[in-house]
């Protein structure tokens, strides 16, 4: 049969704008990484980690299904390093995932190491060192991934990013001596000096009468939780740690160290007034409060720069939405029938050597002198043996597609929060503070709420669910706080 080309011309034109429309795009960034000096919070100069010599750092931006190309560095001279992707999945690209220790070896000083991968997610994320609890000094920047098919994408005129973390004076490496220290027995973490907003402090951010902002907001502290607030505005939350959410409104949030919440916010149609933004690290997590700690960092939406920039109102208490109660937008129905579950009982303690450390079932933490992803790949049908791992690595082998639940019993009178590397997951229980290990006498939501970082109550539990389809994943599971 004979085949006519001659409408062809006209469907190859057509189809042009299509192909040009979806076709993602190849990011690059070539980070130096080396020491500036800077004075955030203005009251104290001091080294912190940049890149290509400034900071804060540059932000990553991509669009869902574009490559990032990230060309790491080491120009610090003193220090290895590494870049975590943080709530990034890295489904095909485990060893990419910039954990030392678990996928990949730190970067020596005077080395270089390429990051390549696909973002296959939308939403806000992070990214940070993961070496020797480094990033608080400075090396860490918000990932965004846009998605034009995204939920909201018609529902604001524009988008902002907030950062909030704690600031310390000392480096790193000086707070991690005092703390894990003999004379540290309670292991009482050190108190920041400051809260930064935007690594700033006294940021004002212009706005419009009359429109609606998504706002990204990302806490890239290394200790403190921060409750936040826009004075005389609502809040309307779509996203928690990149998955989209069904809308609810909020007047104040509660963000600990590594969450992230994007919100709508709709402006007033006047602009006869500016508003305080607020920030306030949870003084609950601090052993002692230091006399003249400021525990706030306050921005100001700007409506008229010619108008005052007004004191944030002293609030009578702290009462954040409950995230455990929001819908993810796609209803994800709740994993009812679970293949594997296994419980994890935290707690701090004193070793031999008098230093206090962080336990999960009476193993604390010692970093493998080979990566565990390494180990995965070299050892063939050793692979499945835990013991190829190390005894103090707390292994746990996951089969394809399992529906995984874990139960994290926190035996400590402190907020803990975790993060899970590779996935995101259900949040089927979190109990208030002092409610003892869980027992199994709840009511479950038929649509759990998901995020990749969760808090436990003081002497409480949660219970989460994932199913394990990230294949040949070494998916971490940790501690948020930097310090512990």
């Amino acid at each position: 049969m004979a085949l006519s080309l001659s409408n062809f011309p006209i469907r190859a034109l057509l189809l042009v704008p299509f192909v040009l429309l979806v076709q993602a795009t190849t990011r690059t960034y070539d980070f130096n990484i080396s020491w500036v000096n800077k004075n955030p919070d203005g009251a104290f100069e001091r080294p912190v980690i940049g890149i290509n010599g400034q900071w804060p750092i540059p932000q990553i931006t991509a669009t869902k299904g574009d490559r990032i190309v990230v060309n790491a560095n080491n120009q610090l001279g003193n220090e290895s390093t590494s870049l975590h992707f943080h709530g990034l999945f890295m489904n095909g690209t485990n060893h990419m995932d910039g954990v030392p220790g678990v996928t990949q070896c730190n970067i020596p000083p005077g080395s270089s190491l390429t990051y390549n991968f696909t973002a296959n997610q939308s939403g806000t994320y992070w990214y940070h060192s993961h070496s020797s609890g480094q990033y608080p000094d400075g090396l860490r920047g918000p990932l965004i991934i846009h998605d034009p098919d995204s939920p909201y994408a018609d529902a604001y005129d524009e988008e902002l990013v907030l950062t909030f973390s704690d600031w310390y004076h000392d480096q790193i490496p000086k707070l991690l001596k005092s703390f894990l220290n003999v004379i540290n027995p309670t292991g009482a973490e050190p108190v920041p000096e400051s809260a930064l907003m935007n690594d700033t402090q006294n940021l004002t951010v212009s706005v419009e009468a009359g429109k609606t902002y998504l706002i990204r907001m990302i806490n890239m502290g290394a200790f403190a939780g921060q409750y936040v607030w826009f004075e005389n505005h609502t809040m309307t939350i779509v996203e928690l740690d990149g998955v989209w959410t069904e809308r609810t409104e909020a007047d104040m949030i509660y963000l600990t160290a590594a969450q992230r919440v994007s919100i709508l916010l709709k402006t007033k149609n006047e602009t006869s007034s500016n508003f305080a933004i607020v920030g306030s690290m949870d003084e609950d997590l601090f052993d002692t409060i230091p006399s003249g700690l400021n525990p706030n960092v306050t921005g100001w939406l700007v409506y008229d720069d010619s108008k005052a920039l007004p004191t944030a109102a002293d609030v009578d208490e702290f009462n954040p939405i409950d995230d455990f109660n929001l819908v993810p937008y796609d209803r994800q129905e709740l994993y009812d029938e679970v293949d594997y579950s296994f419980n994890l009982e935290v707690k701090m303690d004193n070793l031999g050597d008098g230093i206090n450390y962080a336990f999960f079932n009476d193993v604390t933490y010692v970093s493998p002198k080979v990566p565990t992803l390494y180990s995965a790949l070299s050892t063939g049908d050793l692979a499945s043996n835990l013991e190829v791992y190390g005894s103090n690595t707390n292994a746990f082998l996951l089969q394809k597609d399992q529906v995984v639940e874990i139960v994290v019993n926190n035996n400590d009178a402190g907020k803990h929060p975790f993060h899970l590397h590779g996935h995101n997951f259900q949040t089927v229980v979190r109990s208030d503070d002092d409610a003892g290990f869980y027992v199994q006498n709840e009511t479950l939501p038929s649509i759990p709420m998901r995020r990749d970082t969760l808090m436990v109550r003081p002497n409480g539990n949660f219970v989460i669910r994932f199913k394990a389809d990230n294949p040949d994943k070494c998916s971490a599971l940790h501690c948020r706080f930097l310090l512990t």
